[in-house]
Protein backbone atom coordinates (compact mmCIF):
# COMPACT_ATOMS: atom_id res chain seq x y z
CA UNK A 1 0.00 0.00 0.00
CA UNK A 2 1.32 3.00 -1.16
CA UNK A 3 1.25 6.91 0.19
CA UNK A 4 -0.48 7.48 -2.97
CA UNK A 5 -3.14 4.88 -2.20
CA UNK A 6 -3.48 6.15 0.98
CA UNK A 7 -3.85 9.71 -0.25
CA UNK A 8 -6.84 8.81 -3.13
CA UNK A 9 -8.49 7.04 0.55
CA UNK A 10 -8.43 10.13 2.39
CA UNK A 11 -9.45 12.23 -0.78
CA UNK A 12 -12.19 9.62 -2.31
CA UNK A 13 -13.39 6.88 0.32
CA UNK A 14 -16.18 7.72 2.60
CA UNK A 15 -15.80 5.63 5.64
CA UNK A 16 -18.45 4.43 8.07
CA UNK A 17 -19.97 7.18 10.60
CA UNK A 18 -17.06 9.68 9.00
CA UNK A 19 -16.90 13.31 7.39
CA UNK A 20 -15.52 14.33 4.05
CA UNK A 21 -14.46 17.29 5.19
CA UNK A 22 -13.11 16.49 8.53
CA UNK A 23 -12.04 12.64 8.72
CA UNK A 24 -11.56 10.63 11.48
CA UNK A 25 -7.57 8.93 10.87
CA UNK A 26 -7.83 5.78 9.02
CA UNK A 27 -5.06 3.64 9.69
CA UNK A 28 -4.18 0.95 7.09
CA UNK A 29 -4.31 -2.53 7.66
CA UNK A 30 -2.27 -5.06 5.19
CA UNK A 31 -3.18 -8.29 6.79
CA UNK A 32 -4.43 -9.95 9.70
CA UNK A 33 -3.96 -13.34 11.54
CA UNK A 34 -5.41 -14.52 14.81
CA UNK A 35 -6.18 -11.68 16.64
CA UNK A 36 -3.83 -8.92 15.28
CA UNK A 37 -4.11 -6.93 12.57
CA UNK A 38 -1.02 -5.93 10.95
CA UNK A 39 -0.53 -2.25 10.00
CA UNK A 40 1.17 -0.62 6.65
CA UNK A 41 4.65 0.38 9.24
CA UNK A 42 4.65 -3.28 10.13
CA UNK A 43 3.36 -3.26 13.51
CA UNK A 44 1.08 -5.64 14.49
CA UNK A 45 -1.94 -4.77 17.36
CA UNK A 46 -4.66 -6.66 19.43
CA UNK A 47 -7.78 -6.32 17.99
CA UNK A 48 -10.57 -6.01 20.98
CA UNK A 49 -13.53 -5.49 18.85
CA UNK A 50 -13.60 -8.86 16.29
CA UNK A 51 -14.23 -6.52 13.03
CA UNK A 52 -17.46 -5.12 15.04
CA UNK A 53 -18.53 -8.13 16.69
CA UNK A 54 -17.89 -10.53 13.99
CA UNK A 55 -14.87 -12.73 13.65
CA UNK A 56 -14.74 -14.85 16.80
CA UNK A 57 -11.95 -16.93 15.77
CA UNK A 58 -9.82 -14.68 14.59
CA UNK A 59 -8.41 -13.72 11.13
CA UNK A 60 -7.34 -16.06 8.42
CA UNK A 61 -8.90 -19.45 9.94
CA UNK A 62 -7.24 -22.35 7.80
CA UNK A 63 -11.15 -24.26 7.99
CA UNK A 64 -13.03 -21.00 7.16
CA UNK A 65 -10.39 -20.85 4.66
CA UNK A 66 -10.83 -24.03 3.38
CA UNK A 67 -14.34 -24.10 2.87
CA UNK A 68 -14.16 -20.58 0.85
CA UNK A 69 -11.38 -22.01 -1.38
CA UNK A 70 -13.40 -25.85 -1.93
CA UNK A 71 -16.78 -23.54 -2.72
CA UNK A 72 -15.15 -21.42 -4.98
CA UNK A 73 -13.90 -23.74 -6.94
CA UNK A 74 -17.60 -24.45 -8.00
CA UNK A 75 -19.06 -21.26 -8.02
CA UNK A 76 -18.75 -17.85 -6.24
CA UNK A 77 -22.38 -16.89 -6.92
CA UNK A 78 -26.01 -17.97 -8.51
CA UNK A 79 -29.20 -16.18 -8.16
CA UNK A 80 -31.67 -17.92 -5.62
CA UNK A 81 -35.13 -16.74 -7.25
CA UNK A 82 -35.60 -20.02 -8.69
CA UNK A 83 -32.45 -21.70 -7.88
CA UNK A 84 -31.32 -23.74 -4.89
CA UNK A 85 -27.89 -24.76 -4.30
CA UNK A 86 -26.53 -27.35 -1.58
CA UNK A 87 -24.35 -24.83 0.61
CA UNK A 88 -27.84 -23.31 1.20
CA UNK A 89 -29.56 -25.88 2.15
CA UNK A 90 -27.41 -27.04 4.48
CA UNK A 91 -26.95 -24.05 6.16
CA UNK A 92 -30.68 -23.48 6.42
CA UNK A 93 -30.54 -26.82 8.16
CA UNK A 94 -27.81 -26.00 10.53
CA UNK A 95 -29.42 -22.43 11.63
CA UNK A 96 -33.32 -24.76 12.07
CA UNK A 97 -31.11 -27.12 14.39
CA UNK A 98 -29.48 -24.75 16.61
CA UNK A 99 -32.47 -22.52 17.37
CA UNK A 100 -36.09 -23.54 18.82
CA UNK A 101 -38.38 -25.93 17.09
CA UNK A 102 -41.32 -22.87 16.73
CA UNK A 103 -38.67 -20.94 14.03
CA UNK A 104 -39.19 -23.52 10.92
CA UNK A 105 -38.15 -21.15 7.97
CA UNK A 106 -35.32 -19.36 7.06
CA UNK A 107 -34.89 -16.08 5.14
CA UNK A 108 -31.03 -15.56 3.84
CA UNK A 109 -29.91 -11.95 2.75
CA UNK A 110 -26.67 -9.75 2.49
CA UNK A 111 -26.44 -8.08 6.29
CA UNK A 112 -28.03 -7.35 9.75
CA UNK A 113 -29.62 -4.31 8.51
CA UNK A 114 -31.69 -6.24 6.04
CA UNK A 115 -32.45 -8.96 8.07
CA UNK A 116 -34.37 -6.78 10.40
CA UNK A 117 -35.96 -5.14 7.32
CA UNK A 118 -36.58 -8.64 6.29
CA UNK A 119 -38.40 -9.15 9.95
CA UNK A 120 -40.87 -5.55 9.82
CA UNK A 121 -41.76 -6.49 6.14
CA UNK A 122 -43.12 -9.99 7.60
CA UNK A 123 -44.91 -8.41 10.24
CA UNK A 124 -46.71 -5.85 8.00
CA UNK A 125 -47.56 -8.53 5.36
CA UNK A 126 -48.86 -10.91 8.19
CA UNK A 127 -51.23 -8.26 9.62
CA UNK A 128 -52.28 -7.31 5.84
CA UNK A 129 -52.57 -11.01 5.09
CA UNK A 130 -55.16 -11.36 8.42
CA UNK A 131 -56.65 -8.32 7.02
CA UNK A 132 -55.59 -5.67 9.99
CA UNK A 133 -53.61 -2.82 8.76
CA UNK A 134 -50.81 -3.05 11.80
CA UNK A 135 -48.12 -1.13 10.48
CA UNK A 136 -46.25 0.03 14.21
CA UNK A 137 -43.49 -1.75 15.97
CA UNK A 138 -42.94 -1.64 19.70
CA UNK A 139 -39.70 -1.45 21.18
CA UNK A 140 -37.33 0.21 24.37
CA UNK A 141 -35.21 3.21 24.32
CA UNK A 142 -31.38 2.88 23.96
CA UNK A 143 -31.74 0.40 21.09
CA UNK A 144 -30.06 -0.10 18.20
CA UNK A 145 -31.40 -1.89 15.17
CA UNK A 146 -29.16 -1.07 11.81
CA UNK A 147 -28.33 2.04 9.77
CA UNK A 148 -31.57 1.63 6.50
CA UNK A 149 -34.71 3.60 7.20
CA UNK A 150 -36.88 0.79 9.26
CA UNK A 151 -34.29 -0.06 11.34
CA UNK A 152 -33.31 3.31 11.82
CA UNK A 153 -36.81 3.62 13.15
CA UNK A 154 -37.12 1.39 15.59
CA UNK A 155 -33.29 2.37 16.84
CA UNK A 156 -33.80 5.00 19.96
CA UNK A 157 -35.37 8.29 18.43
CA UNK A 158 -33.41 10.72 20.82
CA UNK A 159 -30.09 8.99 21.78
CA UNK A 160 -28.87 7.77 18.93
CA UNK A 161 -26.93 8.69 15.89
CA UNK A 162 -30.01 8.75 13.60
CA UNK A 163 -31.71 11.54 15.11
CA UNK A 164 -31.31 13.49 12.25
CA UNK A 165 -33.42 11.18 9.96
CA UNK A 166 -36.27 11.14 12.59
CA UNK A 167 -38.84 13.96 10.94
CA UNK A 168 -38.58 11.17 7.76
CA UNK A 169 -38.56 8.23 9.42
CA UNK A 170 -42.39 6.16 10.22
CA UNK A 171 -43.37 6.89 13.93
CA UNK A 172 -42.98 3.74 16.14
CA UNK A 173 -43.61 3.40 20.07
CA UNK A 174 -40.84 3.34 22.53
CA UNK A 175 -41.31 1.96 26.10
CA UNK A 176 -38.10 3.19 28.81
CA UNK A 177 -35.14 1.38 28.79
CA UNK A 178 -35.25 -1.32 31.65
CA UNK A 179 -33.51 -0.21 34.97
CA UNK A 180 -33.02 -4.04 36.05
CA UNK A 181 -29.40 -4.88 35.47
CA UNK A 182 -28.44 -8.33 34.17
CA UNK A 183 -26.80 -9.44 37.39
CA UNK A 184 -28.99 -7.28 40.11
CA UNK A 185 -32.43 -7.79 41.47
CA UNK A 186 -35.14 -7.91 39.47
CA UNK A 187 -37.74 -4.50 39.76
CA UNK A 188 -41.22 -5.37 38.60
CA UNK A 189 -41.34 -1.12 38.15
CA UNK A 190 -39.77 -2.01 34.86
CA UNK A 191 -42.22 -3.69 32.71
CA UNK A 192 -44.55 -0.84 33.83
CA UNK A 193 -43.79 1.42 30.56
CA UNK A 194 -43.97 -1.21 28.13
CA UNK A 195 -47.38 -2.45 29.55
CA UNK A 196 -49.43 0.58 29.11
CA UNK A 197 -48.19 0.88 25.96
CA UNK A 198 -49.20 -2.72 24.53
CA UNK A 199 -52.48 -2.42 26.22
CA UNK A 200 -53.29 1.45 24.86
CA UNK A 201 -51.92 0.57 21.82
CA UNK A 202 -52.17 -3.63 21.00
CA UNK A 203 -54.86 -2.74 18.32
CA UNK A 204 -52.02 -0.79 16.07
CA UNK A 205 -48.68 -2.72 17.00
CA UNK A 206 -47.62 -5.35 14.32
CA UNK A 207 -44.95 -6.41 16.29
CA UNK A 208 -42.33 -6.33 19.52
CA UNK A 209 -38.65 -6.00 18.50
CA UNK A 210 -35.69 -6.31 21.05
CA UNK A 211 -32.17 -6.69 21.29
CA UNK A 212 -32.39 -9.39 23.79
CA UNK A 213 -30.47 -8.49 27.19
CA UNK A 214 -27.62 -6.94 25.55
CA UNK A 215 -28.21 -3.37 24.13
CA UNK A 216 -25.60 -2.69 21.46
CA UNK A 217 -24.47 0.53 20.41
CA UNK A 218 -27.27 1.81 22.13
CA UNK A 219 -25.24 2.26 25.66
CA UNK A 220 -24.33 -1.36 26.09
CA UNK A 221 -26.73 -2.04 28.44
CA UNK A 222 -27.37 -5.35 30.07
CA UNK A 223 -31.10 -6.09 31.47
CA UNK A 224 -32.59 -8.60 33.36
CA UNK A 225 -33.63 -11.58 31.93
CA UNK A 226 -37.15 -11.68 33.26
CA UNK A 227 -37.37 -8.52 31.73
CA UNK A 228 -37.91 -10.84 28.13
CA UNK A 229 -39.95 -12.97 30.10
CA UNK A 230 -42.35 -10.25 30.84
CA UNK A 231 -42.97 -9.13 27.33
CA UNK A 232 -43.33 -12.76 26.34
CA UNK A 233 -46.15 -12.60 28.49
CA UNK A 234 -47.65 -9.44 27.13
CA UNK A 235 -47.12 -10.71 23.82
CA UNK A 236 -48.53 -13.77 24.43
CA UNK A 237 -51.50 -12.38 25.82
CA UNK A 238 -52.33 -9.95 23.08
CA UNK A 239 -51.13 -12.35 20.15
CA UNK A 240 -48.48 -9.95 19.16
CA UNK A 241 -45.60 -10.80 17.05
CA UNK A 242 -42.27 -11.10 19.33
CA UNK A 243 -38.43 -10.74 17.69
CA UNK A 244 -35.51 -11.05 18.49
CA UNK A 245 -32.62 -9.05 17.28
CA UNK A 246 -29.47 -11.82 17.96
CA UNK A 247 -26.93 -9.81 15.17
CA UNK A 248 -24.82 -8.97 17.72
CA UNK A 249 -25.11 -10.80 20.30
CA UNK A 250 -25.91 -14.59 18.30
CA UNK A 251 -23.57 -17.49 18.53
CA UNK A 252 -21.89 -17.36 22.03
CA UNK A 253 -20.96 -13.74 22.44
CA UNK A 254 -22.51 -13.57 25.87
CA UNK A 255 -22.20 -17.40 26.98
CA UNK A 256 -25.42 -18.33 25.61
CA UNK A 257 -25.24 -19.48 21.85
CA UNK A 258 -27.93 -17.31 21.97
CA UNK A 259 -28.70 -14.55 24.12
CA UNK A 260 -32.91 -15.16 24.48
CA UNK A 261 -31.38 -18.43 26.09
CA UNK A 262 -30.44 -16.69 29.18
CA UNK A 263 -34.42 -15.82 29.81
CA UNK A 264 -35.82 -19.41 28.25
CA UNK A 265 -37.70 -17.23 26.01
CA UNK A 266 -38.65 -18.29 22.13
CA UNK A 267 -39.03 -15.39 19.62
CA UNK A 268 -41.88 -15.81 16.76
CA UNK A 269 -38.97 -14.15 14.65
CA UNK A 270 -34.92 -14.28 15.02
CA UNK A 271 -32.48 -12.02 13.42
CA UNK A 272 -28.73 -13.05 13.00
CA UNK A 273 -25.77 -11.65 10.98
CA UNK A 274 -22.15 -10.82 12.10
CA UNK A 275 -20.82 -13.46 13.29
CA UNK A 276 -22.34 -15.86 11.11
CA UNK A 277 -19.47 -16.45 8.99
CA UNK A 278 -16.88 -15.89 11.93
CA UNK A 279 -16.47 -12.38 9.83
CA UNK A 280 -15.61 -13.57 6.58
CA UNK A 281 -18.28 -12.50 4.32
CA UNK A 282 -21.67 -10.33 4.86
CA UNK A 283 -24.23 -12.53 5.34
CA UNK A 284 -27.54 -12.53 7.45
CA UNK A 285 -30.65 -14.57 8.28
CA UNK A 286 -34.16 -13.82 9.68
CA UNK A 287 -36.15 -16.98 10.69
CA UNK A 288 -39.60 -17.65 11.80
CA UNK A 289 -42.47 -19.39 12.77
CA UNK A 290 -44.51 -21.81 10.25
CA UNK A 291 -47.85 -19.97 11.21
CA UNK A 292 -46.20 -16.88 9.99
CA UNK A 293 -44.59 -18.28 7.25
CA UNK A 294 -48.16 -19.33 5.77
CA UNK A 295 -50.17 -16.33 6.84
CA UNK A 296 -47.87 -14.66 4.67
CA UNK A 297 -48.22 -17.23 1.67
CA UNK A 298 -51.64 -17.55 1.94
CA UNK A 299 -52.50 -14.16 1.15
CA UNK A 300 -53.71 -12.21 -1.91
CA UNK A 301 -49.98 -11.46 -2.47
CA UNK A 302 -49.39 -14.96 -2.02
CA UNK A 303 -45.61 -14.40 -1.83
CA UNK A 304 -43.19 -12.50 0.69
CA UNK A 305 -42.08 -9.51 -1.69
CA UNK A 306 -38.34 -9.26 -0.68
CA UNK A 307 -35.13 -10.89 -2.54
CA UNK A 308 -31.73 -9.12 -2.39
CA UNK A 309 -29.44 -10.18 -5.47
CA UNK A 310 -26.69 -12.03 -3.45
CA UNK A 311 -29.15 -13.86 -1.06
CA UNK A 312 -27.92 -17.13 -0.50
CA UNK A 313 -24.45 -16.39 -2.14
CA UNK A 314 -22.49 -19.84 -2.08
CA UNK A 315 -19.34 -18.32 -0.67
CA UNK A 316 -20.97 -16.97 2.21
CA UNK A 317 -22.92 -20.07 3.07
CA UNK A 318 -20.21 -22.41 2.63
CA UNK A 319 -18.24 -20.17 4.96
CA UNK A 320 -20.94 -20.10 7.64
CA UNK A 321 -21.53 -23.55 7.90
CA UNK A 322 -17.78 -24.05 8.20
CA UNK A 323 -17.89 -21.47 11.15
CA UNK A 324 -20.98 -23.58 12.48
CA UNK A 325 -19.09 -26.61 12.71
CA UNK A 326 -16.27 -25.03 14.34
CA UNK A 327 -18.72 -23.63 17.05
CA UNK A 328 -20.33 -27.44 17.14
CA UNK A 329 -17.40 -28.51 18.88
CA UNK A 330 -18.40 -26.63 21.54
CA UNK A 331 -14.58 -25.18 22.36
CA UNK A 332 -16.26 -21.91 22.25
CA UNK A 333 -17.76 -22.08 25.21
CA UNK A 334 -14.62 -22.81 27.51
CA UNK A 335 -13.36 -19.70 25.54
CA UNK A 336 -16.08 -16.90 26.48
CA UNK A 337 -16.08 -18.54 30.10
CA UNK A 338 -12.31 -17.94 30.49
CA UNK A 339 -13.10 -14.24 28.66
CA UNK A 340 -15.42 -13.42 30.86
CA UNK A 341 -13.20 -14.53 34.33
CA UNK A 342 -10.51 -12.29 33.31
CA UNK A 343 -12.77 -9.55 32.35
CA UNK A 344 -14.82 -9.62 36.20
CA UNK A 345 -11.13 -9.84 37.34
CA UNK A 346 -9.21 -6.67 35.58
CA UNK A 347 -12.05 -4.83 33.89
CA UNK A 348 -13.82 -4.80 36.97
CA UNK A 349 -12.18 -2.87 38.92
CA UNK A 350 -12.10 0.20 36.28
CA UNK A 351 -15.63 0.88 38.60
CA UNK A 352 -13.44 2.72 41.05
CA UNK A 353 -11.59 4.85 38.65
CA UNK A 354 -12.88 8.26 39.38
CA UNK A 355 -13.62 9.01 35.46
CA UNK A 356 -15.55 5.85 35.11
CA UNK A 357 -19.68 5.41 35.40
CA UNK A 358 -19.74 1.82 35.76
CA UNK A 359 -18.14 -1.46 34.25
CA UNK A 360 -19.87 -4.42 32.62
CA UNK A 361 -19.29 -7.48 31.92
CA UNK A 362 -21.54 -10.18 30.27
CA UNK A 363 -19.97 -13.20 27.98
CA UNK A 364 -16.95 -12.09 26.08
CA UNK A 365 -18.40 -8.52 25.92
CA UNK A 366 -16.63 -5.53 28.68
CA UNK A 367 -18.13 -2.00 29.16
CA UNK A 368 -16.48 1.01 30.42
CA UNK A 369 -18.86 3.41 30.75
CA UNK A 370 -17.29 7.34 31.80
CA UNK A 371 -18.69 10.30 32.64
CA UNK A 372 -17.16 12.20 29.68
CA UNK A 373 -17.42 11.75 25.64
CA UNK A 374 -13.87 10.23 24.47
CA UNK A 375 -12.01 12.52 22.08
CA UNK A 376 -12.33 9.94 18.81
CA UNK A 377 -9.43 10.85 16.85
CA UNK A 378 -7.07 11.44 19.39
CA UNK A 379 -8.21 8.12 21.93
CA UNK A 380 -8.24 5.99 18.82
CA UNK A 381 -4.56 7.19 17.79
CA UNK A 382 -3.39 6.28 21.28
CA UNK A 383 -5.20 2.79 21.34
CA UNK A 384 -3.55 2.50 18.25
CA UNK A 385 0.00 3.69 19.76
CA UNK A 386 -0.16 1.47 22.81
CA UNK A 387 -0.77 -1.95 20.67
CA UNK A 388 -4.48 -2.65 20.56
CA UNK A 389 -7.22 -1.74 18.07
CA UNK A 390 -10.38 -0.88 20.20
CA UNK A 391 -13.47 1.63 18.61
CA UNK A 392 -15.12 3.50 21.24
CA UNK A 393 -18.06 5.55 21.13
CA UNK A 394 -20.01 8.46 22.37
CA UNK A 395 -18.79 7.57 26.54
CA UNK A 396 -18.40 3.94 25.80
CA UNK A 397 -15.51 1.92 26.00
CA UNK A 398 -16.11 -1.67 25.29
CA UNK A 399 -14.39 -4.81 24.03
CA UNK A 400 -16.00 -7.79 22.12
CA UNK A 401 -12.45 -9.68 21.53
CA UNK A 402 -12.22 -13.01 19.47
CA UNK A 403 -12.52 -16.24 21.28
CA UNK A 404 -9.68 -17.58 20.62
CA UNK A 405 -7.61 -14.31 22.17
CA UNK A 406 -5.30 -15.61 24.40
CA UNK A 407 -4.94 -14.50 28.43
CA UNK A 408 -1.98 -11.93 27.74
CA UNK A 409 -3.57 -10.55 24.90
CA UNK A 410 -6.84 -9.90 26.64
CA UNK A 411 -4.89 -8.49 29.61
CA UNK A 412 -3.12 -6.00 27.15
CA UNK A 413 -6.24 -5.05 26.17
CA UNK A 414 -7.22 -3.91 29.77
CA UNK A 415 -4.49 -2.52 30.65
CA UNK A 416 -4.29 0.13 27.96
CA UNK A 417 -7.96 0.81 28.38
CA UNK A 418 -6.95 2.00 32.23
CA UNK A 419 -4.13 3.99 31.06
CA UNK A 420 -6.30 5.85 28.77
CA UNK A 421 -8.77 6.33 31.55
CA UNK A 422 -5.73 8.37 33.32
CA UNK A 423 -5.25 10.80 30.65
CA UNK A 424 -7.57 13.90 30.26
CA UNK A 425 -6.79 14.53 27.07
CA UNK A 426 -8.34 11.50 25.78
CA UNK A 427 -11.67 12.77 26.28
CA UNK A 428 -14.23 16.20 26.04
CA UNK A 429 -14.32 17.15 30.07
CA UNK A 430 -16.25 20.00 28.44
CA UNK A 431 -19.14 17.46 27.29
CA UNK A 432 -21.36 15.55 30.03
Amino acid sequence: MSQSDIFFDHKHIWHPYSSMVNPLPCYSVISAKGVYLKLKNGKNIIDGMSSWWSTIHGYNHPILNKSLKKQIRKMSHVMFGGITHPSAILLCRKLLKLTPKKLDCVFLSDSGSIAIEVAIKMLIQYWEALGQKRTQILTIKNGYHGDTFSAMSISDPNNSMHKIYNKFLPKNLFAETPTSSFHKEWNSIDIQSFKKIIEKKSKKIAGVILEPIVQGVGGMNFYHPTYLKEIKKLCKAYSIPLVFDEIATGFGRTGKFFAFQHANVIPDILCLGKAMTGGTITLAATLTSRNIAHTISSSKVSCFMHGPTYMGNPLACAVANANIKILEKNEWKKQVINIEKQLCQSLLPLIHHPRVVDVRVLGAIGVVECFHFVNMALIQKFFVKNGVWIRPFKKIIYIVPPYIISMNCLKKLINVIEKSLDNDTLFNVENI
